[in-house]
């Protein structure tokens, strides 16, 4: 493997793209001493809790709720300090942190989330050129995001799309309806999250093709 690829992503230092002399950075003055002063730099922003309270932030949107979740954000913030920016960490509070689990702040799943979660509860598999068609369909297609920060984190931007997924929930079900138990796939996909209008809609249903369609399309499959 080429040097370049093994280093992929770290720190290089380069003397004729640098700004020479000291630097003064959050108030701290760094000497020039080449590779170790912009480390230190990175060190610095590193450890600062305004980073902290940042990934913190974007953590709680990403994976919880559209809305700022204060207690969440500084538990997130608090482990990040104190295990030196170990995300492993920061992830294993993030899980089980109570304010991660309201109900009330399940984020709407993104598309491509929604599609992996349908076929993950069925045990089924879609040809990659469907699979594909479908993210289009759903405006998100792969590796094409109209914005160069990527595709949103915010609920609004797919609440329109509800009309595509049903057509994409009712063509999958129509694929995979003659080999796929709704009920085993409502108990695999919800469990105790499941409503009661939505066992009854999938119990009453005409046909498994029906009944999956509901399942894919029930308010809380398509939350997180």
């Amino acid at each position: 493997m080429p040097a370049r690829q093994q280093h992929a992503g770290e720190f290089v230092f380069n003397t004729r793209m640098h700004e020479p002399g000291a630097q003064t950075l959050l108030g701290v003055q760094m000497d020039e001493s080449g590779f170790e002063q912009g480390h230190a730099a990175l060190a610095a922003l590193a450890h600062h809790p305004a980073t902290a309270r940042h990934i913190a932030g974007k953590l709680v949107q990403h994976f919880i709720s559209n809305r700022p979740i204060p207690a969440l954000a500084d538990k997130l913030a608090a482990r990040f300090l104190e295990t030196d920016g170990d995300l492993k960490e920061v992830a294993k509070t993030l899980v089980t942190a109570p304010e991660s689990w309201n109900a009330a702040d399940r984020k709407f799943k993104r598309p491509a989330e929604w599609l992996v979660t349908a076929l993950r509860a069925a045990h089924a598999e879609l040809d990659i050129t469907a699979f594909l068609q479908a993210q289009n369909l759903l405006g998100e297609p792969l590796w094409r995001p109209s914005a160069p920060k990527g595709f949103s984190d915010d609920d609004a931007a797919w609440i329109d799309g509800l009309a595509q997924r049903l057509d994409v929930a009712n063509e999958l079900a129509r694929h995979i309806g003659s080999v796929t138990d709704p009920q085993h796939t409502l108990e695999t996909a919800l469990g105790p999250l499941a409503t009661d209008e939505t066992r009854t809609a999938v119990g009453r249903a005409a046909s498994r093709a029906q009944a999956l369609t509901l399942l894919f399309m029930a308010p809380e499959f398509q939350r997180r």
